[in-house]
């Protein structure tokens, strides 16, 4: 492949991280007007770049056109969100229970060393936090050995991921105790304690933001 062209997806694609990250932490709020000018510019890229990474946003639905067809960061609804969750709750349980078998030890030792840091800390970096949380879920998926599994939990965590984040409903330390559970499962290698606890942990986050409502 051409240098250029190889040159041009990569900054393509870096540009893409770069958006769905302040997407995903609400750096770019829901509703926000997206200016392909602008952007390009404070991300220092070309606006070729910078259309390839919004075209990408928009099939996959983070981006929208609003009535007059301007381009906006999508507004996560309540509906969204119970829907997203529900989806999960489909098919986390089952790829927990699958990736007690396929999770690499090392991965399960990071994510107690990761729990055991945030327990430790009174008031840890909520990047930390949805690091762990981001190790945790999509790790489980990926260990599945199912890749439709896998695409689906990106797709639906990154719904309710940006939900919470918008409306600030993350505590401080999020599930600690459902997060335990899970990894404590994948320690043991435990399929059904894996699914149950998976299960209880989706349905109380589920609860948790009925509650605020």
């Amino acid at each position: 492949m051409d240098a250029k062209v190889t040159a041009e997806r990569s900054l393509a694609d870096e540009t893409y991280q770069a958006l769905l990250k302040e997407i995903l932490s609400a750096q770019l709020a829901g509703g926000a007007v997206v200016q392909e000018r602008r952007l390009a510019a404070r991300l220092g890229v070309s606006r070729s770049p910078m259309r390839d990474a919004l075209g990408r946003l928009e099939g996959q639905g983070l981006l929208v056109r609003n009535a007059k067809g301007v381009l906006t960061v999508r507004i996560v609804t309540l509906a969204d969100y119970l829907n997203s969750v529900a989806m999960r709750m489909l098919v986390e349980p089952s790829a927990a229970a699958m990736a007690c078998k396929g999770i690499a030890a090392e991965t399960v030792t990071e994510l107690v060393a990761m729990l055991d840091a945030m327990e430790a800390d009174p008031d840890p970096d909520p990047d930390f936090v949805w690091a762990f949380d981001d190790a945790l879920h999509q790790g489980i998926a990926d260990a599945s050995g199912n890749p439709f599994m896998a695409d689906t939990v990106l797709q639906m965590r990154r719904y309710t991921t940006i939900f919470e984040r918008q409306r600030k409903l993350a505590q401080r330390k999020p599930g600690l105790s459902d997060h335990k559970g899970i990894v404590q499962a994948l320690l043991d290698r435990d399929a059904e304690a894996a699914r149950a606890a998976m299960v209880l942990h989706l349905d109380r986050v589920r609860q948790n933001v009925l509650s605020t409502y």
